[in-house]
């Protein structure tokens, strides 16, 4: 199936997840499987604590970092925080913006993320921005209103030629570390609405270029048909990003796929 020019792109967020040596040791193993492919993007996503120690293991390698959260100033009295200069001088190539569990649990709002998409854009870090709806919004037929207003609110003053490097996750809220995992259809209807969403905010032209990954529970068992649809460039993975078979598996469903 012809996704014109994009590469597929299997991203792992390890969350609050191995120590710096643990990661280091996964990181090892991934290098000796799908360190040098180029034929699926592959991007992992340790805690703070870890990103130094993988930026120097990954180097040569064709796996890239990314870190799963900063906050939009660049320096400041924002105790425990993290900027995008940090991340920058860590060889963090992406970021996760956004993520379902930031908005519910720490009150992260559309504008603050807002901030951040731009501030990490400014320094030419690739924000992986999360939308999804709760099980409740689904039930009620909201889906497509609250991604909307994710991706409008959450993409506000963002350039297409900036936009050319950004990356959406679809992450239905009540599909992630539930086992739950919307059918091929229910993902594909929802990429294809953000696809859409991206060429009002952006053209056509660009909205082809945008990746969008599914980010609900996808494994090893169901990655292949989730990515056989036409919209559905790659995965956020959770769980399965953190043994080495799993992960190397996705890869290898994407590369087929």
């Amino acid at each position: 199936m012809n996704k014109g020019l994009r590469i597929p792109l299997i991203a792992g967020n390890w969350k609050m997840n191995k120590t710096p040596s643990e990661a280091v040791a996964l990181v090892e193993e991934l290098k000796k499987t799908i360190g040098r492919q180029t034929e699926v993007a592959v991007v992992v996503a340790p805690p703070f604590t870890a990103l130094d120690r993988l930026g120097k293991t990954l180097d040569g390698s064709t796996i890239q970092l990314a870190a799963q959260n900063m906050h939009d100033q660049m320096s400041g009295a924002f105790t425990g925080e993290v900027s995008a200069s940090m991340l920058r001088e860590l060889f963090a190539r992406f970021v996760i913006l956004g993520h379902s569990e930031r908005r519910t649990l720490f009150g992260e709002t559309n504008a603050f993320i807002n901030k951040k998409v731009l501030a990490a854009l400014g320094l030419l870090i690739k924000p992986i921005l999360c939308v999804g709806e709760t099980l409740q919004e689904r039930e009620a037929g909201l889906t497509l209103t609250v991604v909307g207003t994710q991706l409008s609110e959450g993409l506000t003053g963002v350039t297409p030629e900036q936009a050319e490097t950004l990356v959406v996750a679809y992450e239905p809220v009540w599909a992630i570390g539930t086992g739950k995992v919307a059918t091929s259809a229910q993902a594909q209807e929802v990429h294809a609405f953000i696809r859409s969403e991206m060429e009002k905010l952006f053209g056509k032209q660009i909205s082809q270029k945008i990746r969008i990954l599914y980010g609900g529970s996808m494994k090893p068992n169901n990655a292949a048909e989730l990515l056989a649809q036409v919209d559905i460039d790659g995965g956020l993975i959770g769980g399965a990003s953190l043994a080495a078979a799993s992960f190397v598996a996705l890869v290898e469903a994407a590369r087929k796929g």
